[in-house]
């Protein structure tokens, strides 16, 4: 579901995951602190997201059901990309990697630090 947005008043942060529920608690929270927000539950709407819109940071996680996460983590990108996984050994390439569960303000710091570097 990609939410409308006022183009270029706010950093715009995709997140993706195939939990509704994190999507949500990640959507709330980042609009919260001054982000405009997108959602994508596989890597079909995260990659219409991305074209659509110039996002500075992707939170990601990487099991989305029949999709692999990874696949957005190997691209060329201009944006950061922080990753919530329960993955023992995660792929390189993040900015940061939070574990889940995870903390709200721990994933808010990340996103500020990613959205900082990929300006």
């Amino acid at each position: 579901m990609l939410a409308p947005l006022m183009a270029g008043l706010r950093p715009v942060v995709l997140v993706v995951d195939d939990d509704a529920g994190i999507r949500l608690l990640c959507r709330v929270n980042l609009e919260l602190d001054g982000f405009a927000v997108l959602e994508a539950a596989g890597l079909a709407a995260a990659r219409a997201a991305l074209a659509a819109e110039p996002v500075v940071v992707v939170v990601l996680d990487l099991g989305l059901g029949a999709d692999d996460g990874a696949e957005l983590l190997a691209a060329p990108r201009d944006y950061g990309v922080v990753l919530l996984t329960g993955a023992d050994d995660p792929p390189q390439g993040a900015y940061a990697v939070i574990g889940k569960p995870f903390d709200v303000a721990e994933l808010l710091e990340a996103v500020h630090a990613a959205a900082a570097t990929s300006r």
